[in-house]
């Protein structure tokens, strides 16, 4: 049980690095086209994606909290993907027509870094933890 729980939870962090790789990716692209005329700024989502699958099935918080608790984060999040979208949001746009402001982008480079870089320390929190226990299990 204890196993199914790390492995559950583990792959849904799996997934979360997938999509800030993806979303860094994506903010590089913005940022080297913010001089390109009539270009729309690209955003990824999967936030929206992961927590639908999260809470599939599920029509009360509390329950859906008592659930993860139980079971941990059990639903199947295998077939969830990161979506590069497209920015239409012509409030934004310059007379060129391009919508992407380099402030911006960069301030969410550096959030997405940081969240890759808690989601990687804990996996390897997780793993240190089931080595400790293993490894302890013998003495």
């Amino acid at each position: 049980m204890l196993l199914s729980k790390i492995s559950n939870s583990v792959q849904v962090q799996e997934k979360t690095l997938d999509a800030a790789w993806l979303r860094n990716e994506v903010l590089a692209h913005n940022i080297a086209n913010v001089d390109t005329p009539i270009y729309n700024r690209k955003d990824v989502d999967f936030e929206s994606y992961l927590q639908s699958a999260l809470n599939s099935g599920l029509d009360d918080v509390i329950v859906h909290r008592l659930h993860q608790f139980r079971m941990g984060a059990s639903q199947d999040v295998s077939s969830v993907r990161a979506k590069v979208t497209e920015d239409y949001n012509t409030l934004a746009m310059r007379i060129d027509g391009n919508n992407v402001d380099i402030d911006e982008e960069m301030a969410q480079m550096a959030q997405n870094t940081i969240k890759y870089n808690v989601v990687t320390q804990n996996i390897n929190g997780k793993f240190s933890k089931l080595r400790h226990a293993i490894t302890e299990g013998r003495k």
